[in-house]
């Protein structure tokens, strides 16, 4: 899939599902649970094992019906390595030049992670697609909405304190979309192999980014 195509799902989609578990057992299933709740995007992050496996066994299992990226993605060689698994986008907590380069590279989207307005703004003419603007629950949606004041132009997603309680405000704040991790992919849920209820808060999700668009 193409970077625009990629991007366009994600910003059509409004929420980014950061999958982050101590076992990668499981996880094809979380992903599952979360494309029938309608979050069709979601991240496997490097923190957990085998996270390449994972992303490969997940786009076999779901082929089109979710878009896969991957996260904490901390250097070029890390990022080749998830694009070559079958990742369509990669998500890093900090902004690094050649992970940027390297998604350009091979056409995919990359959203790497900052977060002052001088590291927004460095990451955004390096080529970043969104900017993941981490960790966001310290400043909350009003400092989100402090930066986009003089940054208008630059997409962010918030990431980091993204819950039920604040999903509205981050997007009024601003966001194009939303990267949420534990308040969707409840730890809990996901070690006692509740799929009902991840598919249940990934609804949830949908539901309010798709309220906010309807009603702005």
């Amino acid at each position: 899939m193409s970077r625009d195509k990629t991007l366009k799902r994600i910003l059509d989609g409004g929420v980014v599902a950061v999958v982050r578990a101590p076992s990668g057992e499981a996880l094809v299933k979380v992903v599952e649970a979360l494309a029938e709740g309608g979050v069709t995007a979601a991240e496997i992050t490097f923190t957990v094992p085998d996270a390449l496996d994972v992303i490969r066994d997940a786009r076999k299992a779901l082929g089109d019906a979710a878009v896969l990226g991957a996260g904490t993605v901390l250097d070029p060689e890390t990022a080749r390595a998830a694009i070559l698994a079958g990742a369509e986008y990669l998500v890093c907590p900090t902004f690094d030049p050649d992970v940027v380069r390297l998604a350009r590279r091979y056409d995919k989207a990359v959203m790497p992670g900052a977060y002052t307005p001088t590291e927004i703004l460095t990451a955004w003419e390096a080529g970043a697609d969104v900017v993941k603007v981490f960790p966001a629950d310290v400043g909350g949606p009003r400092y989100f909405k402090a930066i986009r004041g003089p940054l208008p132009q630059i997409r962010l997603m918030p990431t980091g304190g993204v819950d039920l309680d604040t999903a509205a405000d981050f997007l009024k704040a601003g966001a194009c979309c939303l990267g949420v991790g534990g308040s969707l992919v409840e730890p809990k849920a996901v070690a006692a192999g509740d799929f009902a209820r991840i598919r249940d808060l990934a609804s949830r999700y949908v539901a309010i980014v798709r309220e906010f668009r309807a009603g702005r």
